[in-house]
Parts: C-alpha cells; structure tokens; sequence
C-alpha cells in the first residue's frame, strides 16, 4: 500500500477517533451530561484571555441566561430578541421561520405597546464558530413580565443527539431536529410568577422523557413529555410557589431520580412521578439547583444538606423540641448555614464548593462530613449567578465580570490563576471536546485550541450513522 494511502488511513482513524470523543463528550443539558459541572473532559484549557486560546467568538442578538449544549460537534443556545432589534439585524439572520399561534396575536391585542419579541434558536459548529441554522420558535408579546436583569431565554435546552428542544417559559416548549426542522411544539399555559420577576428553570432529561418544572403563584406542576412527541406521559401537582432552580437526573448507585428543589426539595421517580423523598429546606428555599454523585445528593435552602442515595419517605432532620419532626435517616450530614444562593454547588474529589453571590466567597466542605475545609474571598472577584465547573483537576469559578478564577482541588486554598474576558456572564458555562463555551451578555466564546474542521466534517460524514431522524 502507497505510504500517503497508509498516512490518510492513520489521519482519517485520529480523527474519528476525536469525533467518537466528541460524542462521548457532548455537553447535553444544564450543567452537562450529569447535571452537576463535572466533566470527564481532561483536554480544555485552563488558561485564557481575549488573544490566546479564543478559538472563535460569535454574536448572539437579543438576551439570554440560557447555558449552551453541545452534541456532536454542534452548539446550540437560545435567545430573546426584541422586535425592533431583531429587524435591525434581520440581515445577519439565515433560514429563519417565524412561528405565530393564538395565544400571541391575542397578546398582542391586549399588549398595549408592550414590545414583541422573537425567541430563538442557533447553532454553531464547535470546530469553527459557523453559524449552521437559526430558527424563530414563537414571535410574539411575552405572556408575563419579567425582572429587569432577567430574560426571556434564561432556560437551558436539552439534547439527546438526534433533537434540541427549548424552553422559553410560559412562551413554550420547542422541539427541533439538528437540522434546524421543527418537529413539536408544546403550550404548558402562563401562569404570574413571584414579583413579576420571570422563569429560569431549564429542562432535564432521561430515557426518552423531558421534564418541566413550572413552579408558580398559580398553579404549580411537573411534566414529562415524550421527546419524540412532545406527548404527555405523566404530570404532578407540586405544593409550591415559585422556584427557579432547575430539576435534575440524579444518577446515584442505586437508581435514577429526578429531584426538583424549592422549599421543599422532592425526588420522583423520572419513568411514572411517583414521589421517592422529600426535605424540607425552610421558608427560603433556593435558587440553586441540586448537585450530585453516586453517593450524594448536596441541596441548599436553610442551610445545606447531603442526601444518602436511596433515600426513602419525608427525609428532614429533626429539630430540637420537635419529637414529631422526622429522623435525618436519609442524610449524610445537614449544616445550619452556607446554602447556595444563586450557583449551583458542585462536588469534586472528595470536596463540596459553593458560592456565594456577593462578595466573591468561594466556600469548601468535605463531601463525607460536611466540615468546612476553607472559606476565602477570591481576589478582584464580583458577583456569581453562573456555576461552578470541574475538569481536567481543576476547580472553576467564573464571576459576572468574565473572570474566571481557576483552583487547585483540596483542603486547601490554592488559586492557580485568573482568565478574563469582557462581557457580563451569568450563564454556566458548557465543556465539550476540548473545549469550553463561555456566554456573555452579546457573546458566545470558543475557548480551546484550532482543530482541523474540515478533516472532522468529512469523516463524520463517512464514518458515522446519520444524526438527523426525519
């Protein structure tokens, strides 16, 4: 065999080799393939700014707080555009459908000058930052109001390789193959939400099923659809108000839950709705949502609690003076204080990180007993909404400033270094295939090293099954 024929065949194998990795790391729903900011991921960078390791940068018009999702080798994140802003940009828009139903042209007889909005769907190709597709799901008067430093796209999608489905709130859920094809949409109503300050709870996912979390002033439940369908295979009431956590797909070593906080923090059985536990966490409840492993389960509210994998039945500790208050049985340890606020806690290696919102405190605990190993202010650092992450032996903590402090994990204190770029983030952040994808107020950020786009795109297509069902 000629000696170029046997280099193409050693070239075509790495690089389905780097596709099959993409696969195995795609970063398919909130806070990645285990809800929790933990990747497996050892290639991304731990260093960067706006001139090094920025492999491409892409506009992203209107708003959002959605987090990215990638699959194979696609990124897709969803937007809030208003009217007049999206008409200005039209230009820079391909392929775009807008979708009109009842509920939006009564709402705009009824708006009273209340702008429209567009809300929105784009990918990008990892290898390049191209824009391959965006699509407008809904165009229409938003159904409730919002809080000024929220968005209208603050949900993060979901994917499951063969289709993206976003939620937009009380403007619906959207379902839509890779190709950009819309293939259901689904109206779960409008309901007040506290304050008038909006939605961000963002979907989960799991054999077959998308659940949706619509905690309101009005009428509180939980959903799953069929992914295929967007069908209805089951829905519970929930004893709730508002809540803007996130559920997620507990994978522990003894089953699969879908574990939904507010103040009190309940798991279901994902197939069927059938309550497993519950914990009540205080009058507070949290904004942050659960983080797990296959020992435990870390949920703030008053306090901070571990959950034992297995938990059955009404799970809160008992309080002094209250005999009748139920025993601690499902819990590994529960501290007073040091709830999450805003981020999401985050377990690595033996250790819980939380941060605090204000202030730039960045506090640690061991995972076994709950103990404070450390709590120290993070130099220069500003306010956290997006979640920690951990790959590659690294803790990462990125501020709304767009720095991104890097530490060593362990008991002890140990700032490796500081990445800044300029935007205001408050998404989490995404890590897929060497890579981490970074949103900003208007940006969406490729961080990692170039890769040969072409030689990955030609060999997706001749070595892989077709991603796309129509």
């Amino acid at each position: 065999m000629p000696r170029a024929a046997v280099s193409g065949i050693i070239a075509l194998s790495f690089a389905f080799c780097a596709v099959q990795r993409c696969h195995a790391d795609d970063w398919p729903t909130f806070r990645g393939p285990n809800g929790n900011g933990v990747s497996s991921d050892s290639a991304a960078p731990a260093e960067w700014n706006a001139d090094t390791n920025v492999r491409w940068k892409a506009g992203i018009p209107g708003s959002g707080w959605s987090a990215p999702v990638v699959t194979g080798g696609k990124v897709l994140v969803t937007t809030a555009v208003p009217a007049e802003k999206a008409a200005a940009e039209e230009s820079d828009l391909e392929d775009a459908t807008v979708g009109r139903t009842a509920w939006q042209e009564a709402g705009e007889a009824e708006a009273e000058g209340q702008p429209l909005h567009r809300f929105e769907i784009h990918c990008f190709d990892l290898a390049t930052g191209k824009r391959l597709w965006n699509r407008v799901a809904a165009e229409g008067v938003p159904r409730i109001p919002k809080h000024r430093e929220n968005t209208y796209a603050t949900e993060t999608p979901v994917t499951d390789r063969e289709r993206i489905i976003a939620y937009f709130g009380m403007t619906g859920v959207f379902c839509y193959d890779l190709a950009g094809q819309l293939l259901w949409h689904k109206d779960l109503g409008a309901f007040p939400m506290q304050a008038d300050w909006g939605t961000a709870s963002s979907l989960a996912m799991h054999d077959g099923l998308v659940f949706v979390q619509v905690d309101n002033e009005q009428e509180s439940f939980l959903v799953a659809l069929d992914a295929t369908s967007g069908d209805q295979r089951w829905r519970v009431p929930r004893d709730e108000g508002t809540n803007w956590c996130s559920p997620v797909i507990w994978k522990n070593k003894v089953r699969a839950e879908l574990v939904v906080g507010g103040k009190t923090v309940r798991s279901y059985d994902p197939h069927s709705g059938e309550l497993l536990w519950e914990l009540s966490v205080g009058d507070r409840g949290s904004s942050a949502s659960p983080a797990g492993n296959e020992e435990m389960l870390i949920v703030g509210g008053r306090g901070m609690f571990a959950v034992k994998a297995g938990a059955t039945g009404d799970i809160t500790p008992a309080e002094a003076g209250e005999a009748e208050a139920p025993a601690s049985g499902g819990l590994l340890w529960a501290n007073e204080s040091g709830g999450p606020s805003m981020a999401s806690p985050l377990i690595y290696q033996g250790f819980v990180y939380v941060l605090e919102r204000r202030g730039g405190i960045v506090t640690c605990y061991h995972a076994a007993t709950g103990e404070p190993a450390y709590k120290e202010r993070l130099p220069g650092s500003r306010e956290f909404w997006a979640s920690p992450w951990a790959s590659g032996g690294k803790v990462f903590c990125q501020d709304a400033a767009g720095a991104t402090h890097v530490l060593a994990p362990g008991p002890e204190f140990k700032l490796i270094g500081t990445n800044q770029l300029d935007g205001r983030f408050w998404a989490t952040s995404a890590v897929a295939d060497g890579a981490l994808l970074l949103r900003g107020d208007d940006t969406l950020f490729c961080v990692g090293s170039p890769i040969n786009a072409g030689t990955v795109r030609a060999v997706r297509a001749e070595t892989t099954e077709p991603a796309v069902r129509r």
